[in-house]
């Protein structure tokens, strides 16, 4: 029986995520390569993109964040990251796929149907450093407060929101602003948001199948997480990024010559980016 490509929930865009990275793999010019990602994606994950407009099959904006992320991982590290807490992990495979030291401690959490189920299809494949994971939802103030709880010791700590927070409310994201903020081991997060004309540009895509569970876009940008006790060390815009390894499509390229909106004010503009932010 085909699989229904419609997406239910957001565990599926992790599987519409990994076969994106599984094209993208499969490319002789990949910017990177994931040879677990068409097993994450499976059937559903293929049946979804099928089914997409045919302005998203190529998944350009994912590849490129993709990329960013993978590099300010390899930043971090560098500057004596000693431990990934990957926050909404989905099917990401970046503890298996990136040039990791075997001293990293990497922790995934994400809802306990997705966890079950990316452990059940990565059961012998190892990590190039160590992994375990948690089951906890993440909108969930008092399981999120928990599961931070539970992250012992003060190892320089690394966390990573990739996809996560445009999925949540204003208040949720403020929250767990604060409480990363007040997690005395955090020392940088990585987060990709949206501006309000971004947002507006995907809910009016015709087919776009994630469009209507999301919701973030602050209109005050980067400053949003300022307010809550973040500074802002580098903020890209995944148009650029994308540009720059040519996996931008022709109607985009454009886009380049057009200067970024300001990060704290990106209003109307159809700006989506990555920051890396500090504690402040």
């Amino acid at each position: 029986m085909a699989e229904d490509p419609f997406v239910a929930n957001v565990s599926d865009t992790a599987r519409w995520v990994a076969q994106y990275r599984a094209n993208e793999s499969a490319r002789p010019d990949a910017l990177f390569r994931d040879p677990l990602a068409a097993r994450l994606a499976g059937e559903r994950g293929r049946a979804i993109l099928a089914a997409s407009p045919r302005k998203l099959r190529s998944g350009w904006s994912i590849i490129a964040r993709t990329k960013l992320i993978d590099d300010l991982v390899a930043a971090c590290v560098a500057e004596g990251c000693a431990r990934v807490v990957n926050l909404a992990a989905g099917l990401d495979t970046r503890p298996y796929r990136l040039a990791l030291p075997p001293s990293l401690t990497w922790i995934e959490a994400d809802l306990p149907a997705l966890v079950d189920e990316k452990e059940r299809l990565l059961a012998g494949e190892t990590p190039a450093c160590a992994v375990t994971r948690a089951r906890v939802d993440l909108a969930d103030a008092a399981a999120r407060a928990a599961f931070l709880a539970g992250v012992a010791g003060d190892a320089r700590t690394l966390v990573i929101t990739e996809g996560l927070v445009q999925y949540l409310d204003d208040a949720t994201v403020a929250a767990l602003a604060r409480d990363l903020a007040a997690w005395a081991p955090v020392r940088w997060w990585i987060v990709d948001f949206i501006s309000p004309g971004a947002l507006a540009m995907i809910k009016g895509t015709r087919g776009h199948r994630a469009a209507r569970m999301m919701g973030f876009a602050p209109r005050n940008g980067v400053a949003f997480f300022e307010a809550a006790g973040w500074r802002a060390r580098e903020v890209r815009s995944i148009v650029r990024e994308a540009v720059r390894l040519r996996r931008a499509p022709l109607r985009v390229r454009a886009l380049a010559w057009v200067p970024d909106p300001d990060p704290r004010a990106p209003g109307d503009a159809r700006w989506f980016g990555v920051a890396r932010l500090e504690r402040g």
